[in-house]
């Protein structure tokens, strides 16, 4: 079963403790500290694999933990950094944090490599806390925490053209009769489940990927029938190619098909009607060209479907939307749409459609219900700040890069450190210690 969604938790490595030791050798009774740095944990890191087109490895296995990091050892030994986990998805995969239904990361367009989980810093031995004045300190930094995250994810094809329409209209028969794609095709009355990708390769060498997008039904942008199944896979499409059964062959009204569906666009999101569409009135070949009867006065009768074509030209041609009678089947009709379709995408932006980022790991966690402490140290000469919350925030936060960094200082005023700190007496230049980290204080 082709499956485009999952839900699974992710949890990077803790950082190893650091360790408290002395040197302990033959006439050293009284060695110095030589406790080593904990090991780094691992980190948790989405790759795109070029040969996965579903998500269904993550229906089987829910769990993903990167390796913790190895405590530190006597003699300055450092521990064991964790092993990282790399998480392979298919290109277009959008991960979103589970609870609130944000983006975190797309994975398709420039990212091919994501590190989502940073796992916990090693902590410092107590080789690290020596001074002039504590030469044997009996202080170890503690590992940073682990990080966790429960994630929903979801497959959304990247294609250029997206075939739409109701179930059994013919668009699995289009795509595979004008590209690579080998759809199963058959006279079902219910609908593809899943989307299939064929490149179109036109004479002059312009060639696009279009997508057979699972079929609608009225409700759809609701979760009725596929619903979500359906509309998840177009938001990525810059044009339609809108597929009806102009034949009437399975007693269904075209019109009414083409609205209906348009309405189910305009209801999950109004901006995919601003993208264009043009429809393919499929089915030609079954519409019979031959009179069913004569009137009186001598005149021809034709069947009610025998008029469908110039009906759906005279309904949405005026409303801008270019419609092309087509046979899926016989492939007439099929190269002058197609050809028609790609100076339509020509004249659009290259840009693929990406989504941004809406959530992001490295500063969102947590943490504003747990105790911290601000003091000074007058032995050491130095304020300090430290507490749950603090060693926390430390452990979601790369302060190497500019943007954790930036969360950092945001974070101290946010959280009414700085104040304390102000309340405390700080100057200028003075320094601020928090846990393994040392700051100058400025305004």
């Amino acid at each position: 079963m082709f499956a485009d969604r999952a839900t699974i938790y992710i949890r990077s490595g803790k950082g190893g403790d650091g360790h408290i030791s002395f040197r302990r050798e033959k006439y050293v009774p009284d060695g110095g500290p030589d406790g080593g740095d904990g090991g780094d944990g691992g980190s948790v890191y989405f790759v795109v694999d070029e040969g996965m087109n579903t998500l269904a490895d993550y229906r089987h296995v829910r769990k993903y933990k990167a390796g913790d990091g190895e405590d530190g050892g006597k003699r300055n030994c450092r521990g064991k950094n964790g092993e990282d986990i790399y998480l392979r998805v298919p290109k277009g995969t959008v991960i979103k944090e589970q609870s609130s239904g944000k983006v975190i990361v797309d994975m398709s367009g420039d990212t091919k490599e994501f590190r989502i989980l940073k796992g916990g810093r090693g902590g410092n031995g107590n080789q690290h806390y020596a001074t002039s004045t504590m030469q044997a300190p009996k202080y170890a930094q503690p590992g940073q925490p682990a990080r966790e995250l429960n994630l929903f994810m979801e497959l959304k094809v990247i294609a250029d053209v997206g075939l739409i329409g109701f179930p059994n209209v013919g668009k699995s028969t289009l795509l595979s009769s004008c590209s690579n794609a080998k759809p199963e095709i058959a006279n079902y009355h219910f609908t593809t489940l899943s989307p299939h990708l064929g490149v179109v390769d036109l004479d002059g060498g312009s060639s696009f990927v279009m997508a057979d997008i699972p079929g609608i039904i009225e409700g759809a942008s609701e979760g009725v029938g596929l619903g979500f199944d359906f509309l998840r896979h177009i938001e990525r499409t810059k044009v339609f190619i809108h597929v009806v059964d102009a034949s009437g062959s399975e007693g269904r009204n075209p019109i009414e098909d083409i609205e209906t569906i348009h309405n189910e666009l305009k209801k999950y999101n109004p901006e995919l009607l601003k993208r264009p569409i043009v429809i393919a009135a499929n089915k030609i070949d079954i519409i019979s060209d031959e009179p069913v009867d004569i009137n009186d006065d001598g005149s021809f009768v034709y069947s009610e479907e025998h008029d469908n074509v110039q009906k759906i030209k005279d309904t949405y041609e005026p409303q801008g939307f270019k419609v092309f009678p087509i046979s899926s089947y016989t492939k007439a009709g099929v190269k002058e749409l197609l050809f028609y379709v790609s100076e339509v995408l020509n004249g659009l932006d290259k840009t693929p459609v990406v989504f941004e980022q809406e959530f992001d790991p490295e500063t969102n966690f947590p943490v504003s219900d747990l105790p911290y402490e601000v003091s000074y140290d007058y032995s050491a000469n130095e304020y300090v700040v430290e507490g749950p919350r603090i060693e926390k925030m430390l452990g979601y936060t790369n302060l190497d890069s500019e943007k954790g960094f930036a969360f950092f200082q945001n974070f101290m005023k946010d959280n009414g450190i700085l104040d304390e700190l102000e309340a405390l007496g700080i100057n200028e230049g003075d320094t601020v210690r928090i846990y393994g980290f040392s700051f100058e204080y400025f305004k």
